[in-house]
This record gives C-alpha cells, sequence and structure tokens, in this order.
C-alpha cells in the first residue's frame, strides 16, 4: 500500500495534521499492519493537497510554528475507495523480532532467553489493551480487522509460550555451522 492512499485512509476517520497522520502509524489502529515516516508522509500530504485529495488549513498555535491540519475532500474519498477496490498484494511481514530470532545461534543463550521474554510480554500487553476495545462502536471491517489481529498475537504468544523451553534447550547443543562454542554462548 504506498503512503498516498494510507494518509487518505487515516483522513477518512477525520482531519489530522502530518504529526496525528504518523502518530496512526505508531500507536492507532495502523501501527498493526503498516508504517508510514515523516520523511514519506509530508511529501504524500503535498501531493494530495495540489491534486485537491485534501485540503490543508494552517492553524497557529502559541510558541510553535503554525500547526497543518488536513481534511479529506469529495475527491480523496473517491480516491481512496478507487486505491483500496485494487486487490492488494500479499502480506509481506516485517520484523525485527523475526531477524534477530534468525540468527539465534550467534547469540549468548541468556540474551534469546531475554528476547524470548520481552516479546511473550508484549504479545501478553498488546492482547490485554486489544481486549479493552468497546467494538460495538466500530465498523464491521475494523471488527474483523480486530478479531484478526487478536487472533495472531494469541497464536504467536501461544507458539513462543509452547516452543520457548525446547528452543533454549536445542541452542545449548553446539552446532557445527556457529562460531560459538557451548562454553562462550552462555555468556552474557
Amino acid at each position: 500500500m504506498d503512503v498516498r492512499t494510507l494518509c487518505l485512509g487515516v483522513l477518512y476517520q477525520g482531519e489530522a495534521s502530518g504529526y496525528e497522520i504518523k502518530k496512526a502509524f505508531e500507536e492507532g489502529a495502523f501501527s498493526h499492519f503498516q508504517d508510514a515516516s515523516f520523511g514519506s508522509i509530508y511529501p504524500a500530504l503535498g501531493r494530495l493537497s495540489s491534486e485537491g485529495l485534501v485540503d490543508c488549513t494552517q492553524m497557529a498555535q502559541e510558541k510553535r510554528p503554525d500547526k497543518k491540519v488536513y481534511k479529506l475532500t469529495d475527491k480523496g474519498n473517491d480516491a481512496l475507495i478507487t486505491s483500496i477496490l485494487v486487490p492488494p498484494s500479499p502480506d509481506k511481514y516485517a520484523s525485527d523480532f523475526f531477524f534477530v530470532l534468525y540468527f539465534a545461534e550467534l547469540l549468548p543463550i541468556p540474551q534469546v532467553a531475554l528476547l524470548l521474554d520481552q516479546r511473550i510480554t508484549f504479545y501478553k500487553n498488546t492482547i490485554e489493551r486489544m481486549s479493552e476495545c468497546d467494538l460495538s462502536t466500530i465498523p464491521e471491517g475494523r471488527q474483523l480487522c480486530h478479531g484478526l489481529g487478536m487472533t495472531v498475537y494469541q497464536s504467536s504468544l501461544d507458539y513462543l509460550e509452547k516452543h520457548k523451553d525446547s528452543f533454549l534447550n536445542k541452542l545449548k547443543i553446539p552446532s557445527q555451522n556457529t562460531p560459538f562454542t557451548n562454553s562462550n554462548r552462555h555468556a552474557s
């Protein structure tokens, strides 16, 4: 999904500044399945504005530069619908956690255990936070996304809790393909 469409999607939910759009990808609903940086959001907003897809209003702030607030136009709403009618590409799962875990045999075992414990805690906290959502007030599509997200997080949590100990025990057996020996892998 391109940043242009992502911005239109955030603005479909209401007026927002570039900062607030970024927050939607850091802390909001989109944080679970998309990412956008300031370096891509602001140029996209400029293009959307020049194409008449969003209106921009400057709002004065005390002791700060004026804040630009963007609002979706009717033309922008149509562009959003046109964009989301295109079948999505296959999911790509970008995860620093997966990347580090992929090379777990290179890390000290206590570091791997800590990494797994931190991810288990992350999943538990995320599930708890998502469980507090009042789903009765949101459209059905968002309810389905919420349920799918909860299923992914719960399955990931269950998998890590079930396999953590056996995985760590297997790491204790020296591999022929790793530069570490059993003794220096236990050091932290």
